[in-house]
């Protein structure tokens, strides 16, 4: 494939993603919103190039996108090396999310977990365990994982392409928007004035 032809690919892909899953992105947009305005955290889990996605979603959050303010809580599920060895040497690699997430997870916090195939046994068994835990759950995948990731997940936005290259692009391009607008959301929240009701005397 020449370079036009994949620059051409990958707008299509983003294009896509946007026309069909505009309703989706907001709506994850909302339950983060509300998740960080509560005093809760997000989780994130992917394997490979999904795991790398995970850390950079949780820095975006922990660190900041466009503005200089507060950190909120969001953890990575892929960083730990000895939380992930052990599991996966003394249970199965499948539960090395699943269980930090049952230690983790709690009622209203957010569960993002990215699989671009939507058939990762780890992730599947995240979604599971953040449905148990009462956890909003958000998969992230690409065409042909809507069946696999569909039955635990609260919000799943599916990128119309079978291609990785493709589908990790416009998962990039989505949670940077939904990053910079959660942040934006949170900021005139916390400037807007606060009205009081009166106590009574």
């Amino acid at each position: 494939m020449e370079l036009e032809d994949e620059l051409a690919a990958h707008v299509e892909a983003v294009r896509g993603t946007v026309a069909g899953s505009s309703a989706v992105i907001a709506e994850i947009v909302a339950r983060l919103y509300s998740c960080f305005e509560k005093g809760g955290k997000l989780l994130v889990c992917g394997n490979g190039g999904s795991a790398a996605d995970s850390q950079h979603v949780a820095a975006e959050f922990m660190n900041r996108m466009r503005v200089d303010r507060r950190p909120w809580p969001a953890i990575a599920l892929t960083t730990d090396t000895s939380v992930l060895t052990s599991i996966a040497n003394d249970a199965a690699y499948r539960d090395v999310y699943a269980r930090q997430v049952e230690a983790l997870g709690q009622s209203g916090d957010v569960l993002i977990a990215i699989s671009t195939s939507g058939g990762s046994a780890s992730v599947l068994a995240a979604l599971a365990a953040g449905r148990r835990s009462g956890m909003i759950t958000v998969g992230l995948t690409g065409q042909e994982g809507v069946d696999r990731m569909g039955a635990d997940c609260d919000l799943l936005l599916a990128v119309p392409s079978r291609n990785t290259a493709r589908i990790q692009e416009a998962h990039e391009f989505v949670y940077h928007y939904i990053a910079g607008t959660v942040e934006k959301q949170l900021l005139e929240s916390a400037e807007a004035p606060r009205h009081h009701e009166e106590r009574p005397q």
